[in-house]
Formats: C-alpha cells, sequence, structure tokens
C-alpha cells in the first residue's frame, strides 16, 4: 500500500514525480487502481479489522492513507469519499499524541498529517498549519519548494474552515 503511494523514496525521502502526480490531481485511472487494489481493505479498515495496523508508525501511516487518500480516490464524487476523515483523524492526532509522526520521513509525515487538513474543525486547521511549518522548517534547501507547497495548501484549507466552518464544495456531496 505504501508502495503503491510513495514509490521507492529516494535515500532523501524523495518521491518520484510519476508517484507525485497522482496525489492531487483527479485522474479516472488512479482511482480505478485504487479501487481494485485497495478497496476491500478500506472496507475492512472502516469496520475496525485493520486497527491493529496502527501498533507500527509505517502501518498508522498505511491505515491513515488508506482512509484518508484512497477513500477519496475510491469513492470520489460522493459522501463516502469522506465518511472516514473521523477515524483518520482519531488515528493521526493518536499519532501526534505518541510522537509516531516523528518516526516518519517528512513526506510520509505529510500524509500523516492530511487528517488534520481534511478535518472540518478549526483546531484541527490550526494544528495542521503548526504541523506543516514543523516540516519546512526540517527538510533540506532541495525539498523546501514542494514543502512550502504543502504549508501552503494547509494554510488555505485553513482559511475556507475559519471563514464558513466546513468547505463549502462538499455541499453538492
Amino acid at each position: 500500500m505504501l508502495r503503491f503511494w510513495f514509490g521507492s523514496l529516494g535515500p532523501d525521502g524523495t518521491v518520484d514525480e510519476a508517484h507525485r502526480a497522482q496525489w492531487f490531481a483527479a485522474s479516472v485511472e488512479v482511482d480505478r487502481r485504487c479501487r481494485e487494489a485497495f478497496e476491500a481493505d478500506l472496507e475492512r479498515a472502516a469496520r475496525g479489522e485493520l486497527d491493529h495496523w496502527s501498533a507500527t508508525p509505517p502501518g498508522q501511516l498505511a491505515l491513515i492513507v488508506l482512509l484518508d487518500q484512497f477513500s477519496r480516490n475510491i469513492y470520489r464524487g460522493t459522501a463516502r469519499a469522506f465518511a472516514q476523515d473521523a477515524k483518520a483523524l482519531a488515528l493521526c492526532l493518536e499519532g501526534l499524541e505518541r510522537g509516531t509522526d516523528r518516526l516518519l520521513r517528512p513526506i510520509e509525515r505529510v500524509f500523516f498529517y492530511m487528517p488534520l487538513q481534511h478535518a472540518e474543525d478549526r483546531d484541527a486547521q490550526r494544528r495542521s498549519v503548526e504541523c506543516f511549518e514543523g516540516l519546512l522548517a526540517e527538510v533540506s534547501p532541495l525539498q523546501r519548494p514542494l514543502f512550502e507547497d504543502f504549508l501552503d495548501y494547509a494554510r488555505r484549507h485553513g482559511a475556507v474552515i475559519e471563514r464558513f466552518g466546513r468547505f463549502p464544495h462538499r455541499n453538492a456531496i
């Protein structure tokens, strides 16, 4: 699952362009691949059958990616895309409390923190910005432009929640 999402991370934790391209652009092909490979796992995770994954940092990251990211690919355009947000957020917050995030590489932490950014909650949004500011301070100069973008997205999500208290683009769903 993590290999599907990140590919083979470089020695400095970088991700190749092909894998980065699948993260944020809607793609029928990526959605199909996620559905075929991971829909059954997502349903098991939703029922709590994969909660034991959170016993290790990579397992907790995989569970968060499954619940928070793959759900958006598998169920794009439906309310089910967001149905596991609360569970993903709880895993993220628990991991932050335990320091699990600190045991992951910066690019992995981006997706560990993503449930904060997806939450329709002002405190979670503030925490998201704090986490992404911390990441930016830690990465190498070569990685800064990418992580500046991640921080910018966190701030934009936070601004929407500050203004509306929710994500209006979800109204149609």
